[in-house]
């Protein structure tokens, strides 16, 4: 057996998995037999039996490799919640749909040692910094793996939104929200509203119209080193229960205003994950989407 080239492990899980004891279990003995420090966290795994010659994972405490069990949403919060972004993920997925996920449950004894043993690659994947502005006051600012969305929810009306590319006009986007994913989000709620799928080693950011009133305005890939920036329109919104709201990975909301900014940039950071030695992006895409699949008979 080769030695573990990671051999400091955080833990993460999906706090409402169903049988998390065995899932984590089954991961354990793999890091046990591998003479690995686990680090766990303990806001998700403080119920869990076994744990107990397991460290807390904290901000201090640096680990070689996070393995996270879940979806892609647990992935998501880890990914907000890293303080090291350098970190690999290593993902196991429990959920419904497991795009960022690198293993099956059923691929952990077999495929989990050769990873621990260096048998991987580095894949690295974009993430955008967000920023959400007041007049001189700074509401948000973040970054996002998947996608930033403005949308409103109070009643079926449709509002406006001013969008520039670099500082030049594009367009006034008049629909129900406005998507800005990258290309990792672009098999999330980008997909969902209409937009393309967009293979996760280019670098772009994709924007989507949610239900637009314009039938020419389509979504539009532009390239991921220019800067976006949003207005929320006063002139057209006239109605004042209008409730808008900005989203970020579908799990961070900031209520928005009139005559506010969102603007959108690349980020230096990248997150990383610990992936197999094999391109499984075409793959994903048959076995999540049911791609080639025929009709049901």
């Amino acid at each position: 057996m080769k030695p573990h080239v990671y051999h400091r492990i955080g833990l993460t899980v999906k706090s409402d998995l169903q049988g998390r004891d065995n899932v984590v279990d089954a991961v354990m003995r793999i890091l046990r037999a591998s003479n690995a420090q686990v680090f766990v966290d303990q806001s998700r795994c403080a119920d869990l039996h076994g744990l107990s010659d397991c460290k807390q994972l904290t901000s201090k405490a640096a680990v070689d490799v996070m393995i996270v069990i879940g979806g892609d949403g647990t992935i998501l919060r880890t990914v907000r919640e890293m303080r090291d972004p350098s970190v690999p993920i290593l993902s196991i997925n429990r959920g419904s749909i497991g795009f960022l996920a690198e293993l099956q449950l059923e691929e952990v004894e077999s495929d989990l040692p050769a990873l621990l043993a260096g048998d991987g690659i580095i894949e690295e994947r974009n993430v955008l910094s967000i920023e959400a502005l007041r007049k001189h006051q700074t509401l948000f600012s973040g970054n996002v793996l998947n996608e930033a969305s403005i949308s409103q929810g109070s009643i079926a009306r449709l509002m406006d939104l001013r969008a520039r590319v670099n500082g030049q006009e594009l367009t006034t986007f008049r629909s129900d929200g406005l998507i800005m994913a990258t290309p990792t989000g672009s098999t999330a709620y980008s997909l969902a509203a209409g937009g393309p799928i967009v293979h996760p080693k280019l670098d772009a950011i994709i924007l989507s119209p949610i239900n637009s009133y314009s039938f020419s305005q389509k979504p539009i890939v532009i390239p991921g080193s220019m800067e976006v920036t949003v207005e929320v329109l006063a002139e057209h919104n006239k109605f004042g229960n209008l409730e808008v709201s900005l989203t970020l990975d579908g799990q961070q909301y900031i209520s928005l205003q009139r005559e506010d900014i969102v603007r959108v940039r690349p980020c230096a950071a990248k997150v990383r994950f610990l992936r197999r030695k094999r391109e499984a992006f075409f793959s994903a895409l048959r076995a999540k989407l049911k791609w080639g699949e025929g009709p049901e008979r």
